[in-house]
């Protein structure tokens, strides 16, 4: 029976091949959604340990943040651009938590999100949320918030003006296009509390500027940030 068991299983593997999601090679039985040499490569910041690191200085002078880092550095035609690809558009959500996962872990060893009282993962426009069909920034903070154990609050932040595509834009038309994007639904939960904002690749900066202006301008005490990526 266990011979069986093992044939069916090498079927499935044949016809429906489970493949990494940063190279395309097929997985071995103990691998899960990256392969274990991939996940050895993958470019690592360790922004987490240093407060100055290059996420918080895109930021200074520009909106108060209590912390900010990013997992992996991004550069195009990597196999980070090819992971968040796959949860971004190939609905490779379960991707997008475990990547999460990591992100809370190394969370967990920094004093500086001891204090996190909510995650908040950066909101889409529902005419791009019915189009894609789900948000990846949320199965990156749900992955978060189950390695933290802290709340996932996807009521406090809504994004209100559906803004143009920022990929071909400067850096002050970002800027100019993410103006009074995001407003804040909730209030009261946020008064005094500890904000972690998160989204999957940070380049400008602006879109996270706008959402933490957004909940300091109603009360939010600590804003700090997480993204799978900061592109170099």
């Amino acid at each position: 029976m266990q011979m069986i068991s093992h044939w069916g299983r090498d079927l499935i593997s044949l016809l429906f091949p489970n493949l990494c999601n940063a190279c395309g090679t097929s997985l071995f039985h103990n691998e899960q959604l990256i392969c274990t040499k991939c996940l050895y490569d993958l470019p690592f910041t360790d922004y987490h340990v240093y407060q100055e690191n290059r996420v918080m200085k895109q930021l200074w002078g520009r909106v108060p943040i209590h912390a900010a880092m990013a997992l992996l550095y991004f550069r195009k035609g990597a196999k980070v651009q090819r992971l968040i690809h796959n949860l971004k558009y190939n609905k490779k959500t379960d991707v997008g938590i475990l990547l999460g996962n990591m992100i809370g872990e190394r969370l967990n060893l920094s004093s500086s999100y001891a204090d996190i009282d909510y995650i908040v993962p950066v909101p889409l426009h529902q005419r791009k949320l019915r189009s894609r069909g789900y948000n990846q920034s949320h199965f990156i903070a749900a992955g978060i918030a189950q390695a933290m154990n802290i709340p996932l609050n996807e009521q406090i932040l809504v994004r209100v003006v559906s803004s143009e595509s920022q990929t071909r834009k400067n850096r002050f038309s970002r800027y100019e296009n993410m103006k009074a994007v995001f407003k804040v639904a909730e209030q009261e939960p946020i008064r005094g509390k500890h904000i972690l904002l998160v989204d999957d690749v940070i380049t400008t900066g602006a879109t996270l500027e706008s959402c933490a202006n957004a909940l300091i301008h109603k009360g939010a005490l600590k804003i700090s940030i997480a993204a799978i990526a900061f592109a170099e």
